[in-house]
C-alpha cells in the first residue's frame, strides 16, 4: 500500500503549524502607504571631482542614514536601488518640506577666514576670485547682507565630529548648535589667527559656509589671546535660532557633507487616517470577498466545497505567513493582491472538482470501471496537474514583470500575488487532496451525492444536452473582436490615455474637507494660490489636485487656500514624480507589456504548438486593447495600479487560454484523425464549467474590492472584472477561432499521442 497520502498529510499539518507560528510570533509590516509617512527617492549625480556610481551612492546612503537618525525619526528605512538610487522612508513625517530640505540637501560645509571687508566694486557674490569653494578670494554676503572676502577653508565638513542643538537660559531664550571638531589644533590654529586682529577688524570673524551661503560668521571672543586660540576642539553656533533651525543645522553639520549632489525624483506622503482607511477597507473587501466565494463553492461543490474552503482558509493563512517570513512590506496594492489571489486560488480547486466529476461520470456511464470516489478525485488531481502548473507559471511571469519593472506600492502587489499563487498550490494540491482523500473515501451512494462529484451541475448538464457546435460560426466571432478592437483603437484616438503622473511626472494632492466641497470652490482656491491650470476634482469631502512640478512650498501655499475656503482641510496623500522618472515609468510599463505578451507567447509555444501561443497572445492583444479603450472613453487615469491591473489580466487571461489548450491537446491526441474544429468545439464546451465557477469565485472578491475598496482599489477592480469577463470570452472565441484558423495555414502534423512505455523484462537465468 502507498504510503504517500501519509507523508502529504504529514507535510500539510507541518506547513499549516508553521505558517500558523509565523502569523503569531511576527509582526506585520506595513508600508508608508498603510501607516502615515513620507518616502523620498533621490539619485545621485555626477559632482565636478566624483563620479556617481555605486561607491559614491553607499557613501551618500551612509550620511543620510545619519542624518534621519539625528531627525529623531521612529525606525527610518533607507536602501540604495541601482547603481545612482536611495529610497528613503521617513515613517511619521508627514511634513515633505522639512524631509526633503533636511535629509536631501547636499550640505558643503567649510570653515574659513575672514580676509577683509569687500566693497561692492568686488567680484560677484559666491564667485572666488580663482579656484574652487576652498580658493582664497571668495566673496560671501554674511547673515547682515555684509560682504566680507574669505581666506581658503581651514576645516572641511568631515571634520566635524558631533553637532547639537542646545539652549542654556542663562544666556537667553535662544537656540544655538554646539559644533565638536575632530581636529582640535586645526580649530585652535584658526581662532588663535583670528584673535590677534582688534574687535573691530572683520579678520577676527570666522566665517561658517554652508553650501556657498554664509550661515555664521562669530567673532573670536575678546578674552581668546592671539595665536592661543579656543582650546578642546568644541564651540557654539549662535545666531538667534529657533528651535527647529538650530536642530536643522545641527542635523547637516554632524551628517556632514554628500560626496555626490541629490535629486529628488519621487515623493509620497501618506496620512495616518488614509492608511487606517485602507485597512479597513480592504479588510471588509477580503471578508466579504471570501464569505461569498465560500460560499458559493460550498453550494457548487457540497461537501468537496466545504473541504476547499477549509484549504482556502489555509491558504489564507500560509500566504500570509510567507509575506511575514519574507519580510515583505504589506502596502494598499499588496493588500488587494492578496485579497485577489483569494478568487484566484478558488481555480485549482475548480479544476480538479471538474476533473473528479468527469471522471466519476464517466464510471456511472459504464465508460471505466467503477472504483469510487477517491479514486475520481486520484485521476482528478493527476489529469488536471497540467492545466494548473501552466496556468500558473503564467501568472508568476506577470508577478516577475511587476516586481522588476514597477515601483512603489505597486511592487508589493507583484510580491504578494507570487507568493499567492505559489500557496494556492500548496492549498490545492497538498491541503485539499489530504482532506478529500480523509473523508471522501467511502463508496456508498449517499456519500457521492453528498460530495458534490456525483452532480453534473447546471451548466455541464445544460451543455451536454445542448451541444451547440460554436465554432461553426468562428468568423462571426472573430468580427465580434475586430468590432470591440475598432471600438477601443477609437476611443484611444479621440481621447486618449489620461495618463497619471506616474508616468507624465508632477505632483498629486488629495485633501479632507469637513464637509462636502464642489469641485468649482476648489478650483477658484488652488487658482488663489497661483495655479489656475491645475486639475481639481471633488468627490464628497476628499478634494484632489493635479499639477506639475511645482515645489512643496507651492504645495503648502494650495493647502493654505484651501483651508481659507473651506475652513480646516487635512492633506491625506502628497506625491511628486520628476519628470525623468515619469518618463522611466511609462518606458518601463511598455515594456512590461510587451515582455509579457512576449513571454507568453514563448511559454504556449514551448508547451504547446506555436500556433496555439500564437492564437493565445493575438486574443491577449484584444483583452488588453479592451480594457484600454475602456478606460479611454470613461476617462480613467491609468497609473502604476492600472499597470498591475493590466498584468494580472494578462495572466489571468493566459489562464483561461491555458486550460483550453490543454484540453485540446488532450483530445487531439487521443484522436489525431479527428477534424480540428470539433476537436476545439468539444475541448471548450468540456472546459465551460471550469471557465464559470472560476470566473464566479473572482468576480464575488473583485466586487468586494470595488464596493469598499475605495477610489484607488475601485478603479483597479472595474479593470479587472472587465477584463477577466473580456478575457474569459475571448479564451472561446478568440483563442480558438484563431488556432484553427493558423492550424488550416500551419503545415504542422497533428500531435502524437504519448506512447506507453515498455516495461523491461527481467531475465530467469535460463540457459540453452
Amino acid at each position: 500500500m502507498s504510503r504517500a497520502p501519509f507523508w502529504r498529510a504529514v507535510a500539510a499539518c507541518a506547513i499549516a503549524a508553521t505558517a500558523l507560528l509565523f502569523t503569531v510570533t511576527t509582526p506585520p509590516r506595513l508600508g508608508l502607504d498603510l501607516r502615515g509617512g513620507t518616502q523620498l527617492v533621490f539619485e545621485t549625480r555626477d559632482a565636478s571631482t566624483v563620479k556617481a556610481d555605486a561607491e559614491a551612492t553607499d557613501r551618500a546612503l551612509d550620511v543620510l542614514r545619519r542624518r534621519a537618525d539625528a531627525l529623531g525619526v521612529v525606525d527610518p528605512t533607507l536602501l540604495r536601488s541601482g547603481d545612482r538610487r536611495i529610497i528613503v522612508e521617513l515613517p511619521g513625517v508627514l511634513d515633505p518640506r522639512q524631509a526633503a530640505e533636511v535629509i536631501g540637501k547636499t550640505a558643503q560645509l567649510t570653515f574659513h577666514p575672514v580676509l577683509e571687508q569687500a566693497d561692492d566694486t568686488s567680484a560677484d557674490q559666491g564667485t572666488p576670485t580663482s579656484g574652487g569653494i576652498g580658493a582664497s578670494g571668495q566673496v560671501l554676503a554674511d547673515e547682515g547682507g555684509q560682504r566680507l572676502r574669505l581666506g581658503p577653508a581651514a576645516i572641511a565638513g568631515d571634520g566635524v565630529s558631533d553637532a547639537a542643538a542646545r539652549n542654556d537660559p542663562q544666556q537667553g531664550p535662544g537656540w544655538f548648535a554646539t559644533v565638536d571638531f575632530r581636529d582640535a589644533a586645526a580649530w585652535q590654529r584658526l581662532t588663535g589667527e583670528a584673535a590677534c586682529h582688534s574687535p573691530s577688524n572683520p579678520q577676527r570673524r570666522v566665517a561658517i559656509v554652508l553650501d556657498n551661503e554664509i550661515i555664521s560668521s562669530p567673532q573670536v571672543d575678546a578674552g581668546v589671546p592671539c595665536q592661543i586660540g579656543i582650546p578642546g576642539g568644541s564651540t557654539q553656533i549662535s545666531g538667534s535660532f529657533t528651535h527647529q533651525e538650530a536642530q536643522d543645522l545641527a542635523v547637516l553639520i554632524k551628517g556632514g557633507a554628500l560626496p555626490v549632489p541629490l535629486t529628488l525624483i519621487e515623493q509620497r506622503t501618506v496620512g495616518p487616517t488614509l492608511g487606517a482607511q485602507a485597512i479597513e477597507a480592504s479588510a471588509k473587501a477580503g471578508i466579504a470577498g471570501v464569505l461569498l466565494t465560500a460560499l458559493f463553492i460550498i453550494l457548487t461543490y457540497r461537501l468537496s466545497g466545504l473541504l476547499a474552503t477549509l484549504a482556502l482558509a489555509a491558504y489564507g493563512l500560509i500566504s500570509y505567513a510567507a509575506l511575514l517570513a519574507l519580510g515583505a512590506t504589506l502596502t494598499l496594492p499588496g493588500l488587494a493582491g492578496f485579497v485577489l489571489a483569494i478568487g484566484m486560488a478558488v481555480d485549482a480547486n475548480v479544476l480538479v472538482f471538474e476533473r473528479a466529476r468527469e471522471e466519476f461520470s464517466r464510471e456511472e456511464y459504464g465508460r471505466a470501471p467503477r472504483r469510487g470516489l477517491r479514486a475520481a478525485l486520484d485521476r482528478g488531481f493527476a489529469n488536471a496537474w497540467s492545466a494548473i502548473a501552466d496556468s500558473n507559471i503564467t501568472t508568476l511571469l506577470a508577478a516577475g514583470l511587476l516586481f522588476w519593472l514597477a515601483s512603489g506600492p505597486v511592487r508589493g502587489f507583484g510580491v504578494t500575488l507570487a507568493v499567492g499563487v505559489l500557496a494556492s498550490l500548496v492549498s490545492a494540491m497538498l491541503i485539499t487532496r489530504v482532506l478529500t482523500h480523509l473523508i471522501l473515501s467511502g463508496t456508498s451512494p449517499r456519500l457521492a451525492r453528498l460530495s458534490g462529484l456525483a452532480v453534473h451541475g447546471r451548466v455541464r448538464a445544460w451543455i451536454t444536452r445542448r451541444n451547440p457546435s460554436l465554432m461553426a460560426g468562428r468568423r462571426r466571432w472573430l468580427a465580434a473582436a475586430a468590432t470591440l478592437v475598432a471600438a477601443a483603437v477609437a476611443g484611444l484616438a479621440l481621447h486618449g490615455l489620461n495618463l497619471g503622473i506616474e508616468f507624465t511626472g508632477g505632483r498629486m494632492l488629495q485633501y479632507t474637507a469637513a464637509q462636502p466641497v464642489s469641485a468649482e470652490t476648489a478650483r477658484q482656491a488652488v487658482a488663489e494660490a497661483g495655479h489656475p491650470a491645475a486639475n481639481v476634482q471633488s468627490s464628497g469631502t476628499s478634494v484632489s489636485v493635479r499639477a506639475g512640478q511645482i515645489s512643496a512650498d507651492d504645495a503648502a501655499a494650495i493647502e493654505q487656500a484651501l483651508d481659507t475656503r473651506l475652513g480646516e482641510v487635512t492633506k491625506q496623500r502628497d506625491e511628486l514624480i520628476g519628470p525623468s522618472l515619469g518618463d522611466e515609468l511609462r518606458r518601463n510599463a511598455l515594456i512590461a507589456l510587451a515582455v509579457a505578451l512576449a513571454a507568453q507567447l514563448l511559454y504556449l509555444a514551448v508547451r504547446f504548438r506555436w500556433t496555439f501561443g500564437a492564437a493565445a497572445v493575438m486574443a491577449l492583444v484584444v483583452d488588453t486593447l479592451a480594457v484600454l479603450g475602456l478606460f479611454a472613453w470613461l476617462g480613467k487615469p491609468i497609473d502604476g495600479v492600472f499597470l498591475a491591473a493590466m498584468l494580472t489580466i494578462v495572466g489571468y487571461s493566459i489562464n483561461d487560454k491555458v486550460v483550453v489548450f490543454d484540453r485540446v491537446r488532450e483530445l487531439w491526441q487521443a484522436s489525431p484523425q479527428a477534424r480540428f474544429p470539433g476537436i476545439v468545439n468539444a475541448a471548450i464546451l468540456q472546459t465551460v464549467p471550469r471557465t464559470v465557477n472560476t470566473g464566479l469565485g473572482a468576480l464575488f472578491i473583485l466586487t468586494a474590492l470595488a464596493v469598499f475598496g475605495g477610489d484607488t482599489l475601485r478603479d483597479f477592480a472595474i479593470a479587472l472584472i472587465f477584463g477577466i469577463v473580456v478575457g474569459t470570452a475571448s479564451s472561446s472565441f478568440v483563442a480558438g477561432p484563431l488556432a484553427i484558423e493558423l492550424e488550416r495555414l500551419s503545415k504542422q502534423p497533428p500531435p502524437q499521442p504519448p506512447q506507453p512505455r515498455k516495461r523491461r523484462r527481467q531475465s530467469t537465468g535460463a540457459v540453452l
